[in-house]
């Protein structure tokens, strides 16, 4: 492929991936509404949100396998479409169960869009292209919630409930129209790399050994970092935002949340990429999640804003960090014929964290949530040491080096 046409490829690609980003996780600001409308409970909202990840699993594990084998168009676009008739059955069926099946349905499809669409990136521009593809998916993430949470603010109570979805739908409908007709299927480049080459080997250090690419090595450098990766975002979007309350309650607050914590994501792996980080960013990354899961134990305790603005920041920076190293890993340590499946692995270890809202929810009532967001940001701590052992006895030389 020509590299202005490479080039263009991969811009219809990230836009892909921002609407599907956008699609799933506008629902974030809709919770108070539905809340009020529908006098649907929290613990009930809080399942429908992490819902989602069940729905995920088929979509990132099928949709990231499926692509190695017949292309990531064409289910890059299936599963755009599919995210788009999930928010359609929300905006039509509206009460528990239709939330519930509503947010199974857009699991699945934004599970193969993003499986596909970051191996489908990673393909034209290597490491370049995941971190685009990373850093686009969390920009979706942040503006879905923030433009949803400022419309259903300032509209009347009928109109919140519909005007937040048709926007998402028509969206993601016109972001397969425009991907179907600016690209075309892609050759299946199955056992081969971006350039036609086989695939550079891993080597260790002095300390490691030989070192050959292989989807357990992959796998166990990224899903250290995955676990944080939504579990930070969760925190302060869910949890927090429906603590701080009072005169700040409202759709717009989680919209808020969102465009605090993902748009701090987006930000830092920008400066990452431009400043070249290197693997060591992981260690940082699970570093700023102890202290943001730290933070949201005093702002659950005493719900003040400024600390809840901070906690945001941190844990979005922690998402950003450790969603790129473990994006890198995937990429530096997979051969190339097996890159989908393994980025569908790696999401779904990060989308564990949707669980941990639920989770934190059904403790409150007996042992609160102070007591476990302290123990995750020990776990945090135990990541970060983790990963500084893990750099210390491999090193990544050659062609797949990360950076």
């Amino acid at each position: 492929m020509a590299p202005t046409r490479q080039r263009g490829t991969l811009t219809v690609v990230a836009s892909l991936l921002f609407v599907a980003g956008w699609a799933t996780n506008h629902f974030a600001a809709m919770i108070p509404v539905l809340r009020d409308r529908e006098g649907l409970s929290a613990t009930v909202l809080a399942g429908a949100f992490g819902v989602y990840a069940l729905g995920l699993l088929p979509g990132l594990l099928g949709g990231g396998g499926l692509s190695d084998r017949v292309g990531r168009r064409r289910v890059v676009l299936t599963g755009c479409a599919i995210a788009a008739g999930g928010n359609l059955l929300m905006l039509v069926w509206h009460d528990g169960a239709g939330i519930f099946a509503g947010r199974l349905v857009v699991g699945a499809g934004v599970g193969l869009a993003m499986s596909a669409g970051t191996a489908w990136a990673g393909d034209l521009a290597g490491r370049h292209g995941t971190t685009v593809a990373g850093t686009t998916l969390t920009a979706g993430f942040a503006c879905g919630p923030l433009v949803s949470g400022l419309v259903a603010q300032f509209l009347p109570s009928g109109a919140a409930l519909v005007v937040p979805f048709v926007l998402t739908i028509t969206l993601s409908l016109v972001s397969v129209l425009v991907g179907w007709r600016a690209t075309t299927a892609e050759p299946v480049t199955v056992g081969r790399s971006r350039a036609g080459a086989p695939p550079a080997p891993v080597r260790a250090g002095p300390r490691g050994g030989a070192r050959e690419r292989t989807v357990g090595r992959a796998l166990a450098r990224s899903v250290p970092m995955a676990v944080w990766v939504f579990a930070s975002v969760t925190v302060p979007v869910l949890v927090l935002a429906s603590r701080v309350g009072g005169e700040h309650n409202g759709p717009w607050l989680p919209g808020v949340a969102c465009a605090l914590a993902l748009g701090t994501g987006v930000a830092v792996q920008i400066v990452a990429r431009r400043a070249e980080w290197g693997p060591r960013a992981g260690i940082v990354g699970a570093g700023l999640a102890a202290v943001g899961f730290a933070v949201s134990a005093v702002v659950d305790t005493h719900q003040g804003v400024a600390l809840f603005v901070v906690a945001s920041v941190v844990l979005g920076s922690a998402y950003g960090l450790c969603l790129r190293v473990g994006l890198m890993d995937v990429e530096a340590l997979t051969p190339p014929e097996h890159r989908g499946i393994t980025i569908g692995v790696y999401y779904v270890c990060t989308y564990l964290g949707f669980g941990l809202p639920v989770l934190l929810e059904g403790l409150r009532s007996p042992v609160g949530t102070t007591a476990p967001l302290l123990v995750l940001a020990g776990l945090a701590v135990a990541a970060a040491a983790l990963r500084t052992v893990q750099l210390g006895t491999v090193r990544i030389s050659g062609p797949a080096r990360i950076r």
